[in-house]
């Protein structure tokens, strides 16, 4: 069967530089206040929920998804559908850490009969797709992929593979994640991960780790010719991606970026395209020295210098870990929105020992071509997702 064509037609963010996508594109001009940490601290989950009840019952994560997919959802105005073919593919990268952290407390100090009986199905890495689901009626495949970094990246991907083969006509797809507790943190600063001067400067000499966010977002996705037919606006299409694994470290990516450019050169053959076909490379750029150098490699072995134009939105947004790769698409089809594509804040100049790439260091007005968003997680991880303007 050929393959069907696949719209983005609503998106949904909440991120630490924004709640709602117009809020979240202006945010991405700004730069954010230093420190190795952005929390969202205006955000209110009481819209999302019945009844105060169920909020104390989800945790932040889940939250976080629920508002994330309302959004997109009220952006779409998906018709009535037939449920059995709406998948819902919702991703994280840690899942409820603030939960169990809460609860293996209240174990330690109050004994474990006052363990919440609510514990299991907060924690659970699937609860926001459950969730989302359950809310809505969908009823097609409802799965939960947990690729670290690369999370939100593999759900929009396989999301948009299940409306092209034929096995659903929609899809809701992204990642969030809300694991910004003190052991976590303490976890990630003890491996030197985080930034210790507070600032988050992707592929600049500077860097030397990123700044931990949270947030989540989801995208609406429909066979092209059925949101066409019932009039939608179509922002995006999603032609194609890939997945790969390094099989080098746990945390370190394989040296000179072998990994990243398998991934790569995959999701281009699948979106039937070369490297001279793409206008713009929304980069993982996490400012930590090696990610920044394996990418900045991967991308000048595929495309030479300086390339087509390279932004990271982390200058920004910090690394939400499991969300980023589903804000960043969302970052993604802004820019074809806005004809514009978003600074790399942070970031005075290209590391020079780095080959010279054409990264973007203020906004610069962009005729929206074929876009590679890449998502390199923590085990190897690897995700490129292929978007298209409309």
């Amino acid at each position: 069967m050929e393959r069907r064509r696949v719209a983005v037609t609503g998106i949904g963010v909440i991120a630490s530089c924004g709640l709602g996508a117009e809020a979240f594109w202006r945010g991405l001009h700004e730069p954010p206040a230093p420190g190795e940490l952005l929390r969202i601290h205006e955000f209110d989950p009481a819209p999302y929920f019945d009844n105060p009840k169920e909020v104390r019952r989800a945790d932040r994560f889940e939250q976080f998804a629920l508002a994330a997919a309302h959004e997109a959802l009220g952006h779409a105005g998906l018709p009535s559908v037939d449920p059995l073919r709406v998948a819902t593919l919702v991703g994280t990268g840690i899942g409820g850490l603030a939960t169990i952290e809460e609860q293996s407390a209240v174990c330690r100090d109050r004994g474990p009969r006052r363990v919440s009986p609510f514990l299991i199905p907060m924690v659970m890495g699937n609860a926001p797709a459950a969730a989302i689901s359950m809310r809505y009626g969908f009823q097609g495949p409802c799965e939960s992929l947990a690729t670290a970094c690369a999370t939100g990246t593999h759900a929009i991907t396989n999301a948009a593979r299940l409306i092209a083969d034929g096995r659903c006509d929609a899809a809701i797809a992204g990642s969030t994640e809300a694991a910004m507790t003190d052991t976590a943190v303490a976890g990630f600063r003890n491996m030197t991960a985080l930034t210790s001067s507070g600032r988050s400067c992707p592929f600049d000499a500077a860097r030397d780790g990123f700044v931990m966010s949270e947030g989540a977002a989801v995208l609406v996705l429909e066979a092209w010719d059925d949101a066409v037919a019932r009039g939608a606006t179509v922002l995006a299409e999603i032609l194609g991606g890939a997945s790969s694994a390094d099989a080098h470290h746990i945390t370190a990516p394989a040296p000179e970026g072998r990994g990243a450019i398998s991934c790569m050169q995959l999701a281009m053959a699948d979106a039937g395209l070369t490297p001279g076909d793409i206008a713009h490379i929304n980069a993982h750029g996490t400012s930590t020295p090696r990610n920044d150098e394996a990418e900045a490699l991967a991308v000048a072995a595929l495309f030479g210098t300086p390339g087509p134009p390279i932004t990271s939105i982390k200058g920004v947004t910090g690394h939400a870990l499991g969300a980023a790769g589903a804000i960043e698409a969302v970052a993604a089809v802004l820019a074809m929105q806005h004809r514009s594509l978003p600074p790399t804040l942070g970031t005075t100049a290209m590391d020079p020992d780095l080959p010279a790439l054409d990264l973007v260091l203020d906004a610069r007005p962009w005729t929206p071509g074929p876009t590679l968003s890449n998502s390199f997680g923590f085990g190897g991880h690897n995700g490129t997702l292929v978007l298209g303007p409309a």
